[in-house]
């Protein structure tokens, strides 16, 4: 594995969704969002509900998903995102995403599903 590179595994309750090698990870907590690259310092921090994880593969691939709380371990070779729930942004539909962010009641857990959902299509997007 190249020095730049490091294991990233995602978890959810229901199962394993990925696990590889990666350059780049982004997440966003509950103390804001993170970037995390190779040999960042140790840390533990908790996923927001309605936010979302982006990671960069070592073969230049970027992923993205939404997410729905859990917590993010950091250790200088691996990343782990232990997800409440999550899914990946490339299965997502913008239009259907906005659709339901706009029907959703204001602080409700729709929205904070639609708003990760959303976030996930644009990291997708702006990599």
């Amino acid at each position: 594995m190249a020095d730049t590179a490091f294991q990233v595994e995602v978890v959810s309750v229901e199962e394993r969704l990925w696990s590889g090698d990666a350059t780049f990870v982004i997440a966003q907590t509950t103390e804001g969002e993170l970037g995390v690259l190779a040999h960042h310092e140790p840390l533990f921090g908790q996923l927001i509900s309605g936010g979302a994880v982006a990671i960069d593969t070592v073969s230049g691939e970027r992923l993205s998903a939404a997410i729905r709380g859990g917590f993010l371990s950091v250790t200088g070779e691996k990343v782990t995102v232990l997800a409440d729930g999550a899914e990946w942004a490339s299965s997502l539909v913008e239009s259907d995403v906005r659709r339901a962010l706009e029907s959703a009641a204001e602080g409700s857990d729709e929205q904070a599903v639609a708003q990760g959902q959303l976030r996930a299509i644009e990291f997708l997007a702006n990599k």
